[in-house]
């Protein structure tokens, strides 16, 4: 679970993702279903084999009731490179209709004839056309439903892929959001500073740290999940790390988050480390404190703590810079009116 959580954090996952989905809801529901692809101005020739011989029968047929060589000749050169063979074929097996009549259309699409050129057809032969039914096809004019379904389809496809990319855009937005690299520290009047302290928990032989992130959260940002990228001096990258809600208490809006989760992600490694940040009441908790031990370590959340986690090639230090405890109904020291809490990732190599 962890490894596909690291993975659906990534924008180029989630963007590969977004465009499978896009490819087979355009391929399956949309071609097949909803707007399968048609044939339109169609010629005989197109046809199956089985079909474009009925079609060179009915031209036969058609023919004997009315002899109209050229007519008969359109049709018989609409079939292309298969009528000789297909000719060939019905007069060796003529089946239920006239060999003589067969013969007589052979003849008819053979010659070279004018529009006015008369052609005699065998003793009986139109007799023997008038027994038979001849159907004409009528050639159906659009109904208002399908005219409509033609401007509403493409329209939804439009809508779809548009839905599509704003999400895949939005996810890429919120996964970069606090900038790569240096701290994204944005408004020093409100927030405290911190860089003037030492880091008591670094690495020996560093200074500084390689990127340093801040994440601030307030009572309302239900959505509260910050991840950021880390990246070497020399922009590669080396994996990620990030802050979220872990759990609520109570009920109603809006959420009143009890504990958050900080975890770290190491490309270079199988798992992903997580620390959970609990406060007062639910650390105290017995039963709230086992249950959200199965996320992480649990750790008392207190102005000034830090905390280490740890991975193959990155250590990173999350500190709590400022917090503060949200009054009403609740627990006191239940829920977070504020947290901040700053990440520090230093290269273990």
């Amino acid at each position: 679970m962890d490894a596909i959580r690291e993975l659906l954090k990534r924008p180029v996952v989630i963007g590969a993702a977004g465009l499978v989905l896009g490819l087979l809801i355009g391929w399956f529901v949309i071609g097949w279903g909803i707007w399968p692809v048609q044939w339109v101005d169609a010629t005989p020739g197109q046809l199956r084999a089985d079909l474009k011989e009925d079609y060179l029968r009915m031209a036969i047929d058609s023919y004997t009731a009315r002899p109209d060589a050229l007519l008969a000749k359109s049709r018989y050169e609409a079939l292309g490179e298969d009528a000789d063979a297909l000719l060939q074929r019905i007069m060796a097996e003529p089946g239920t209709q006239n060999p003589v009549l067969i013969t007589a259309f052979s003849e008819a699409v053979s010659a070279s004839m004018l529009p006015s050129a008369e052609v005699t057809l065998p003793a009986g032969a139109a007799e023997e056309a008038e027994e038979g039914e001849l159907t004409t096809t009528e050639t159906t004019k659009p109904t208002l439903g399908s005219r409509i379904t033609k401007i509403l389809v493409p329209l939804m496809c439009v809508v779809l892929v548009g839905v599509i990319i704003a999400a895949v855009v939005f996810l890429f937005i919120r996964s970069r959001r606090g900038g790569i690299g240096a701290s994204p520290i944005a408004d020093t009047t409100t927030q405290p500073a911190i860089h003037e302290e030492e880091w008591t928990t670094a690495p020996k032989n560093a200074e500084t740290p390689m990127v340093q992130f801040m994440a601030s959260y307030k009572l309302g940002d239900d959505l509260f999940d910050d991840s950021f990228s880390i990246d070497s001096p020399a922009g590669e990258f080396l994996g990620e790390c990030g802050v979220g809600i872990s759990e609520p208490i109570g009920v109603g809006e809006p959420k009143k988050v009890t504990a958050f989760e900080a975890w770290l992600f190491d490309k270079n490694d199988i798992q992903t480390v997580t620390k959970v940040l609990m406060s007062a009441h639910a650390f105290s908790d017995d039963a709230t404190r086992q249950r959200l031990a199965t996320k992480g370590e649990p750790i008392l959340a207190e102005p000034g703590v830090e905390t280490i986690l740890e991975t193959q090639t990155l250590r990173l230090v999350a500190r709590v810079v400022d917090m503060g405890y949200g009054d009403g109904a609740m627990p006191a020291e239940s829920f977070f009116d504020r947290f901040i809490l700053e990440l520090a990732v230093w290269s273990k190599i």
